[in-house]
């Protein structure tokens, strides 16, 4: 049963409730709602998390927040996140109790609270060439950091600049390394080493964690003002996969998801078009014992790169959404609040949850050991 609440407040403070309200397309009972549950997260999570977190962390472009779960549970706090979409702000508040800030583009790096570890899923946008004017520059004339002005990497250089964390992780899609003919990659890292940060860079596969064949680029980073080149990391031993798709599958799963005699038949004849021509293109009928392709943000439109089969008289079907959840290592608790389409969006958006959490603890022993080798040292 609905409880209410009933509270007078003066013409001012009513105006500001109002307009930021407004600004966030919620209505004045919805932002103060949001605003009372985050009020009180945030007192919980302060008397709870004292003494106890190794590390605190930023979670920038945030998505749903598969980063933020593997820092988590390496024992990390999330101190600020960001993420303008607002659908995935909506399953990131309804998971975590934090309203994610909105475009990081507009939010000053001053503002943003100190931390020891920056994580950036950064979307891989063209490098502009040196010159172009932003506001809140780095301050810079020349050099790499004025060929990130007007790209989202713009926004992590900034922010490192100015907060200084310890450590960052950025993860992006394997090709960035070729991106350009490698001129995007080459710009990042002489970003990252001008700023002077030692990094290490790997390309890690998900389907050591989970039943999906999904590369994905991994920078990670240590101040030399702090570690001088010397931090103890390594990325993580990658297990031996045992889990299959047949793992992760529904027992019930609505009709709807099993495609139209329509869809199926086009996707069949758009494979048998393409196979003609000497092309890879077409669906993905998936092995159950195996794994799967790369869920992407586009699985909504057809399902095609991940089809599960279910019979020779039955056509196949789409994942559902709580399926993508899993292929991706979300735990089962994890809300999803949204429409299908949204979900499959942010589902084919996101990390393997898992596969963060063993870089994470990679970074938190790297950070603690160089700690206990400096006390060593000076005792």
């Amino acid at each position: 049963m609905n409880k209410q609440f009933h509270i007078k407040v003066d013409e001012e403070l009513h105006k500001q409730v109002r307009v930021h309200a407004a600004s966030e397309g919620m209505s004045i009972q919805d932002y103060v709602l949001l605003a009372l549950n985050s009020k009180i997260r945030e007192s919980k999570t302060s008397k709870a998390t004292v003494g106890k977190n190794k590390f605190t962390f930023i979670d920038l472009f945030a998505g749903i927040g598969g980063m933020r779960l593997g820092f988590e549970k390496a024992g990390g706090r999330c101190v600020f996140t960001s993420e303008w979409d607002k659908y995935a702000q909506k399953t990131y508040f309804s998971n975590f109790g934090d309203m994610p800030e909105g475009d990081i583009t507009k939010i000053h790096e001053k503002e943003i609270p100190p931390h020891d570890i920056l994580v950036a899923g950064f979307p891989c946008q063209p490098f502009s060439i040196a010159g172009v004017s932003k506001k809140n520059s780095l301050g810079r004339t020349h050099g790499f950091l004025d060929e990130t002005q007007g790209t989202l990497f713009f926004d992590v250089a900034r922010i490192i600049k100015e907060k200084r964390p310890k450590a960052f992780l950025l993860e992006n899609v394997k090709n960035l390394k070729s991106h350009d003919k490698g001129r995007t990659f080459k710009i990042i890292t002489k970003t990252l080493e001008e700023l002077n940060y030692n990094i290490h860079v790997e390309v890690l596969d998900g389907k050591n964690f989970v039943p999906q064949h999904r590369e994905r680029i991994f920078i990670v980073g240590f101040d030399k003002d702090i570690y001088k080149g010397q931090e103890f990391f390594t990325f993580p031993d990658m297990p031996v996969q045992k889990m299959r798709i047949k793992d992760i599958l529904e027992k019930e799963v609505d009709p709807k998801y099993t495609l139209s005699d329509k869809l199926w038949a086009y996707l069949q004849n758009y494979a048998e078009k393409h196979k003609a021509k000497g092309n890879g293109f077409g669906y993905g009928l998936v092995d159950l014992d195996g794994t799967s392709r790369t869920l992407s943000a586009r699985y909504y439109k057809d399902g095609s790169e991940i089809l599960i089969p279910q019979g020779e008289n039955v056509n196949p079907r789409k994942l559902t959404p709580r399926e993508c959840a899993r292929l991706q290592g979300f735990p089962e608790s994890f809300k999803i609040v949204v429409s299908d389409t949204q979900a499959y969006k942010q589902f084919g958006n996101s990390v393997v949850a898992p596969l963060i959490e063993a870089i994470a603890k990679q970074i938190t022993q790297a950070l603690e050991s160089f700690s206990v080798k400096d006390k060593k040292e000076v005792s």
